[in-house]
């Protein structure tokens, strides 16, 4: 095909906002943070995309999180060809979700049985579902900045006080929907201590990201983690992980597994994942103690199902990329990459002055226009979004994708190379340079 037969990224999103709202299927994509023109892509391959134009670029985003091996990983195809000539989907039982499931349980020491489901969003809910089910309570906590999917209950902003209920951020939420979601400050012992005192034997379960990757990337200090298993603990709440990001990015065993190094005997009482586990697929799951999940039907009073869970294509693609990513040396081979692109970022800002502070975890990383990494929403939102939005369109336009928002985590793969982060480090060293020039 010729470069003159191609149609445009401009003229797709432009048919694309008369049949789509905004033109995306899922709003960042629209570029509204960063503004321009959303990147329409046709293929991809290890590390690279390709957009309806033909122009290649590296890929830091991985469908957001899922393609830790690269896109088109060939023991990953295989499966999943293998499996769609079988069937797409049964509405029945099947082997290979029972042999996902057993993956599951075996990485994750806290995990005793897993229900699997098609999204993050389900698996969020469905775990809140079950926290509320088991404990006989209906409020909840989460925390500001913290993302666990579209649900009414969690669209919700923080109050205007001190361990106050939120009101909702959406349209079409009616705030009795919200009523019982207790929104709190990210890394503040005080405001989780202070929820407890005023509604500890309400509380059914605190819910939150162990690393916010809706934050771009922030970590859950040890000591708020600490306290939060404690006060779950001598209230009879559950404490709920969501790790449809980090579950197996950041670590083998997850970021629970970070944490545990780090908590002697630290445990979350229930767990949700996505994305690695789907390997690009749309699967989620959600699981912990037998006693629990025993509380959801077919065989306890708490209702969830799902037409395509477990989906034996689906689960094909999961079980193939936990087979790979568990195979020893992994994740080390993977931070090193992942560190050696943060490092790079943080020298092309120093060599030209420019206030820039980064952090990684395995596959997962985070960078900020700030003197100092952020602990928490506010502070992410006081960083600079103009310089951000620069890096980010400079990146590009020298063939580098990052995610189009401020507040999104990055993701590198397997399949990136030593070339390809020295090609992106040398792009971050040309944006910054402009950006000195600038003066702002």
């Amino acid at each position: 095909m010729s470069t003159d037969s191609r149609t445009t990224n401009a003229q797709l999103f432009e048919r694309a906002q008369r049949s789509i709202p905004g033109g995306v299927n899922s709003p960042v994509r629209a570029f509204r943070a960063v503004g321009g023109t959303p990147r329409f892509i046709a293929r991809a391959e290890g590390a690279y995309m390709w957009d309806a134009e033909g122009t290649r670029y590296i890929d830091y985003i991985g469908s957001w999180g899922p393609m830790i091996l690269g896109h088109g990983h060939p023991a990953v195809l295989d499966a999943v060809l293998s499996a769609a000539r079988e069937g797409f989907s049964f509405g029945a039982p099947t082997e290979r979700e029972v042999e996902l499931a057993e993956a599951i349980i075996a990485l994750v020491p806290s995990i005793e049985q897993v229900r699997l489901v098609s999204s993050g969003t389900e698996a969020g809910m469905s775990a809140i579902r079950l926290a509320r089910g088991a404990t006989g309570r209906s409020k909840i906590i989460k925390f500001e900045g913290c993302y666990h999917g579209h649900a009414d209950a969690l669209l919700v902003k923080a109050g205007s006080g001190l361990a106050t209920f939120g009101h909702p951020t959406s349209a079409g939420v009616p705030p009795e929907v919200v009523q019982h979601t207790l929104v709190l400050e990210y890394n503040n012992i005080a405001q989780i201590e202070a929820a407890f005192a005023a509604h500890g034997a309400e509380i059914a379960c605190v819910m939150i990201e162990p690393i916010a990757g809706n934050m771009n990337f922030v970590r859950a200090a040890v000591p708020f983690v600490k306290r939060i298993r404690e006060l779950c603990d001598q209230h009879g709440a559950l404490f709920i992980f969501d790790e449809v990001m980090t579950g197996f990015r950041v670590a083998l065993g997850s970021a629970q597994s970070l944490y545990a190094q780090a908590i002697p005997g630290f445990t979350p009482d229930i767990s949700v994942f996505g994305k690695v586990i789907g390997g690009g697929m749309p699967l989620a799951a959600f699981g912990t103690t037998r006693r629990i999940m025993e509380k959801l039907a077919p065989l306890g009073p708490v209702y969830q199902a799902g037409t395509l869970s477990g989906n034996p294509v689906a689960t094909a693609c999961g079980l193939a990329t936990l087979k790979e990513i568990a195979k020893p040396g992994f994740y080390e081979a993977l931070a090193v990459k992942t560190k050696a692109l943060v490092a790079g970022f943080q020298a092309a800002a120093d060599a030209n002055g420019i206030p820039f502070c980064t952090d990684s975890q395995g596959g997962m990383f985070g960078f900020f226009f700030a003197s100092e990494l952020p602990q928490n929403y506010p502070q992410v939102m006081a960083s600079h979004q103009q310089r951000f939005n620069r890096f980010f369109h400079g990146l590009l336009d020298r063939g580098v994708y990052l995610a189009p928002a401020l507040y999104e985590a990055g993701f590198v793969s397997a399949a990136h190379t030593e070339a390809d982060i020295a090609a992106t480090v040398s792009a971050a060293h040309e944006v910054m340079a402009a950006e000195a020039a600038l003066g702002a």
